[in-house]
């Protein structure tokens, strides 16, 4: 899991915890079964088509993050692109519809039901009589059967990264005939649709060796319309080929490639003709949408942006002028500039018209983002604290910011435990509250926190070192006297490249302070339909304030209108308790690809800024931030980002659970790092994961989201937005949304 989001199976991690209290829910407000889950915010964008119109045959070539480590996604160093690679080769019981809920697959299962409640729960599973494995084998018994042993957690020679569920289980046999498998379980389970997907076969999980070494390279034995050819490391390619064996509708592709590039690469692979279809980030998106505008202008009219953009009429005349000077040295060194001018400007030109065989499919992916509180030091260890941040955050004004630019729905995520279109959604904000200013101050002043007191003097100091060591450097418990200086001239001008997409500065500021830093450059987006570039145009930019006047109440010394009224009372000076400031230290990561994450960021400040919370901005490199600092717990405020599942009694569990003593006398978080938790939404999981009923079950999970809002420790913002680049004519794919991928549909539409 990392602020882009990763599987909620594939993390455990164990880090110190300060428990915080719990505030009273009064009548759960916004958990009642009239709550309906409804349709999902955005719907699917695949360019759908029959399987009459695809063509039979080709090759597509999708982007991933990188190889693989493992083809076990059972394991913790289990990713994104293994569990692309297992939907694609093995079999799924059950798969996530467009609304993100399950059901039954029918290329294996033929029917699954409880068909005993007591003394025992049973589960009666009936396959599909063609069901095989690669090798000729049935799928049966066995193969659930050494599943269940190997994640048990009964066998700790089993490398596994979770056994939700599979312990729940007391035995396994064969039903009246081979295609029939009873599982019967010790305790309710709830959750049971959540087993067996995706399941390998006993080759794998039979014996500890294969489970742990044999599959992370290879699997021999596949049940899937395609199968593994193989894994070229060095290449970064994955290739999975048709499976000859394979029983249902079968692959319109003959070869599916899973190609590893950098996020950051892909508009260049695009480009070049490497990929057919990949999820990009809003600047490279916004490139593929603009390429046909850009191309056309590049034959005569000026570029906006680009390699192409300083280049205008009266530089062009300069250079001539230089050129042919008597300044020799001058001339020659202008001449080759223009050469490498001219040479960007063809490349760059070249790739726009190149990126016009693509169209960006938009929509929103199973995954929000949050502003996570950590509760276990410092300030927000006082709930009251927590609860006024969250107060003073507006949360359709950052959910807008993102996605209206993109022309996405946008609306605020009301439920930690699932989305909009799923079984289990319902807005249970109003157990917190919404954005009121008046609330936030009045919870801080009872905290203790009052404008004007004494402070005293805090020293100045080289800051970045703190924010790129990582886990090396000692982080202060108190946020209060955390490290931080001014930025050098070298890299804190308007303009330079450094700050343009954060990856050059690592240090720390201070929001609401008076060296305030202003926020990374615009980047551009995705426009939305009918919204246009140029002079009179109604562009957007993604997170990002610009010139716009702040609102009554904002920061002081801000110019606003004629009439707006007098900062607030926590505007008239900084927030103090006992002689210290009220100041957090908000972590974001610096990487080029995390513009709009640091623009929210700084959008955020702003908002504690006018209730008299101070932030201190620390940007730190992408491959330390959630390592060093959001599982270490050095950090008060961060933003990240966990996907939805459509089993939240047992997969969100361990987010939202209440740290326990460790063998070793420290505290276990499991994956709830901002150390927040009660006892009652622990008790509303048990619940909730033994509840046969499945109404009931939600009612459960849907009053344990509302515990877990008045708690403060994690807010919902808004949905990722999904945004892919796929080639024209490609049928079948695209942004997914919560559906899981129908493989042996995706092709390339029948020329004509």
């Amino acid at each position: 899991m990392s602020h882009d989001g990763v599987g909620l199976r594939a993390v455990t991690r164990s880090v110190a915890f300060l428990t915080a209290g719990v505030l009273a829910v009064p009548a759960l407000a916004g958990c009642s079964e009239q709550d309906g889950a409804g349709r999902p915010a955005a719907a699917q964008d695949i360019a759908s088509a029959e399987r009459g119109r695809v063509a039979d045959g080709g090759t597509l070539r999708w982007a991933v993050d990188n190889v693989p480590e493992t083809l076990n996604t059972f394991q913790a160093d289990a990713d994104a692109a293994t569990s692309r690679v297992a939907g694609a080769v093995l079999p799924s019981l059950y798969r996530l519809d467009a609304n993100g809920r399950p059901q039954r697959n029918p290329d294996y299962l033929e029917s699954a039901k409880i068909v005993e409640r007591e003394p025992r729960q049973v589960v009666l599973y009936k396959l599909n009589q063609q069901a095989v494995w690669s090798d000729g084998r049935e799928i049966g018994a066995a193969d659930f059967s050494a599943q269940w042993r190997a994640l048990s957690g009964k066998d700790t020679a089993y490398w596994t990264a979770r056994n939700a569920g599979y312990d729940r289980i007391e035995k396994i046999e064969r039903g009246k005939n081979d295609l029939e498998v009873r599982v019967t379980f010790k305790r309710p389970y709830a959750d049971w649709r959540s087993l067996f997907s995706p399941l390998y076969p006993k080759d794998v999980t039979g014996t500890p060796d294969t489970f742990n070494d044999s599959a992370r390279r290879r699997l021999k034995v596949t049940a899937g319309p395609f199968a593994v050819d193989s894994v070229d490391r060095k290449s970064g390619d994955v290739t999975l080929k048709r499976n000859p064996r394979w029983w249902g509708r079968p692959a319109k592709l003959s070869e599916l490639v899973l190609r590893a590039v950098p996020r950051e690469k892909r508009a260049a692979a695009l480009a070049g003709g490497r990929l057919d279809l990949a999820e990009i980030d809003v600047s490279e998106a916004h490139r593929v949408t603009s390429a046909d505008r850009e191309a056309k202008a590049g034959q005569g009219a000026p570029l906006t942006h680009g390699p192409a953009a300083a280049l205008t009429p009266g530089r062009a005349l300069r250079s001539w002028a230089i050129a042919h000077g008597s300044d020799e040295e001058a001339a020659e060194k202008e001449t080759t500039a223009r050469k490498k001018r001219a040479k960007a400007v063809a490349k760059y030109t070249g790739q726009q018209s190149a990126l016009r065989a693509y169209t960006v499919r938009k929509s929103l992916e199973p995954a929000f983002t949050q502003l996570a509180l950590n509760g276990s030091q410092g300030p927000l260890a006082d709930e009251r604290v927590r609860r006024a941040v969250a107060r003073a955050l507006d949360r359709e004004e950052l959910a807008k910011a993102v996605l209206e630019p993109l022309g996405l729905p946008a609306e605020p995520v009301g439920s930690h435990l699932a989305l909009a279109g799923q079984h289990a959604y319902a807005d249970g904000s109003g157990a917190l509250g919404g954005q009121d200013t008046r609330e936030a101050q009045a919870l801080l002043s009872d905290a203790g926190w009052v404008a004007g007191g004494s402070l005293k003097k805090k020293s100045k100091k080289a800051a970045g070192a703190e924010a790129s060591k990582g886990s090396g450097g000692k982080h202060s418990k108190d946020p209060e006297h955390s490290k931080h200086s001014k930025h050098s001239k070298g890299s804190d001008g308007p303009g330079d490249a450094d700050d343009a997409d954060g990856s050059g500065d690592d240090g720390t500021y201070i929001v609401g302070g008076t060296d305030d830093k202003p926020a990374d450059d615009e980047s551009p987006t995705v426009l939305a339909p009918g919204r246009r570039h140029g002079a009179g145009g109604t562009e957007k930019h993604l997170a990002q304030d610009g010139k716009q006047q702040l609102r009554p109440g904002g920061a002081p010394g801000a110019y606003a209108p004629r009439g707006t009224r007098a900062p607030g009372p926590a505007a008239g000076g900084p927030l103090a308790k006992n002689g210290k400031p009220l100041s957090l230290r908000f972590v974001l990561p610096s990487g080029p690809g995390s513009q709009s994450l640091r623009a929210v960021g700084e959008r955020i400040a702003r908002m504690l800024d006018r209730v008299g919370i101070r932030t201190e901005i620390s940007k730190v490199a992408d491959d330390s931030y959630f390592k060093d600092h959001i599982a270490s717990g050095r950090y008060d405020l961060a933003l990240y980002s966990w996907p939805a599942s459509a089993f939240p009694a047992t997969d969100a569990r361990p987010i939202y659970a209440k740290p326990v003593p460790a063998a070793d006398g420290s505290l276990n978080v499991e994956q709830n790092f901002t150390r927040v938790g009660t006892d009652q939404v622990d008790q509303l999981f048990d619940q909730a994961i033994a509840e046969l009923d499945a109404d009931e079950s939600r009612s459960l999970v849907r009053k344990a989201d509302a515990r877990i809002w008045a708690a403060a420790g994690s807010i919902p913002l808004y949905q990722r937005p999904q945004l892919t680049a796929a080639r024209n004519g490609l049928a079948n794919a695209g942004a997914f949304g919560f559906q899981t991928p129908l493989y042996e549909d995706i092709g390339f539409l029948k020329k004509g």
